[in-house]
């Protein structure tokens, strides 16, 4: 693709970036096959080689957002299939991504869509108020019928059981079991310290038995992604900020993420702080950052496990991190049956704050992926980012866990307390 960005223009890095990718792409339209929200609404506005047409437009005359470009926009799961299946090698991430700036900096919303904007920014990224917040939907519920539909959503995502904060989400270290082989440093993460303890749980039973020390940093926080997928780089960077310095401090081998979600951000730190005095150490921390998967398939696991296991393949797992088989490798030697869905390269419509955002297309979304899911009969659903499973399990009655929570199980640990 041609692009005219001045000399001027292509002396901030980011427009350097975009110019790169920009050139790229080369119109063939393979991205249009991939892209959910362009099967659901047949506009190719609504496709990633339309957005790129928009952003190309609105970066290259420097101009304000305006509301057709921020409503496609808006419309993107970033599930980033696109860059798997794109021949040319266009990071649309980092494109989409600073669009998305662009649009913070250029375009006031209206004042409803700002505010929701603003209330999940404040909300998700910490676990106490999140957990505030959850108990503030389930007094909603009863006046559901009169909420706007986005607050509606708000409602409806809310858990009908809340579980106590675990113990293991503060700063400590868990000693490995036997001989230590490796020292890592655990994201616990924020909405998912609040909606599913077992899953850290399960991450340090997992790794402790396998020789693996455990660190909980002090001064750890939200990876970012929540804000940044919004476009509000100051607190995004903020947050990741203190995730490097904690990490740094605790003098680790490797910072391993069990929210596939948090790991496509994590890993990213590289080229968020490439222009910052952070630049060296957010390197260092996203080239030693690992998905559990990557971790445990390195280590390995055994088992003797009977049941039919589906697994859903987390976009932010298998598109923006490319760790397509680890996950599935590691629960068939474990013993378990793995089954996958039809439309597996396809999204679940969680994708962050999406579900609250667009809840209709995500409902959709939710409701095929559900579908697929269930058309293979199996004894539990796994996944590997907590945003997939509330929208999934949201949908269906089989038990919706993470894979880590499989291996623990598998590997000497208890039974999910999900499986009944």
């Amino acid at each position: 693709m041609q692009t005219n960005f001045s000399p001027e223009q292509l002396k901030n890095s980011g427009i350097q970036r975009a110019d790169e990718i920009l050139r790229a792409c080369v119109h063939c339209g393979f991205c249009t096959a991939t892209c959910p929200t362009y099967q659901l609404l047949g506009d190719e506005l609504d496709s990633p080689r339309g957005r790129i047409y928009l952003i190309k437009d609105m970066l290259e005359n420097d101009r304000a957002a305006d509301e057709k470009t921020v409503k496609h926009i808006d419309r993107c799961l970033s599930c980033l299939a696109c860059m798997t299946t794109c021949p040319s090698g266009v990071h649309y991430m980092h494109l989409v991504d600073l669009a998305r700036e662009h649009i913070e900096k250029t375009y006031k919303r209206p004042w409803f869509d700002r505010g929701m904007r603003w209330i999940l920014s404040q909300i998700l990224p910490y676990p106490a108020r999140f957990r505030a917040a959850i108990l503030g939907a389930w007094a909603a519920k009863p006046f559901r019928f009169a909420l706007p539909s986005k607050l509606k959503a708000m409602v409806d995502f809310a858990p009908s059981k809340l579980p106590t904060p675990s113990p293991v989400d503060r700063p400590q270290t868990f000693k490995a079991k036997g001989r230590k082989i490796r020292r890592v440093a655990l994201l616990s993460g924020c909405a998912q310290t609040a909606l599913d303890t077992d899953i850290n749980e399960a991450t340090i039973r997992l790794l402790t038995r396998h020789g693996v020390e455990v660190v909980i940093a002090k001064g750890m926080g939200c990876c970012g992604a929540v804000t940044h997928h919004m476009g509000k780089t100051g607190a995004s960077h903020k947050s990741a900020a203190a995730n490097i310095k904690a990490w740094k401090a605790a003098d680790v081998d490797a910072v391993v993420i069990n929210t596939s979600g948090c790991g496509t951000t994590v890993k990213d730190y590289g080229y968020m702080f490439r222009d910052t005095d952070l630049a060296s150490d957010a390197a260092e921390i996203a080239g030693k950052t690992f998905d559990i998967s990557e971790l445990m398939q390195e280590i390995g696991v055994t088992g003797q496990m009977n049941l039919k296991v589906a697994y859903h393949a987390a976009c932010s797992l298998q598109h923006g991190q490319q760790i397509k088989d680890a996950p599935k490798n590691l629960l068939r030697d474990a013993g378990f049956t793995v089954l996958e869905p039809s439309d597996s390269h396809l999204c679940c419509g969680s994708a962050g704050t999406y579900n609250l955002m667009q809840p209709e297309l995500a409902g959709q979304l939710g409701a095929r992926k559900v579908t697929t899911l269930e058309a293979l009969t199996p004894d539990v659903i796994a996944a590997g980012n907590i945003g997939c499973m509330m929208q999934i399990g949201a949908g269906t009655g089989i038990p919706v866990i993470h894979t880590v929570e499989l291996l623990d199980w598998a590997t000497g640990g208890p039974k999910p307390a999900k499986m009944g």
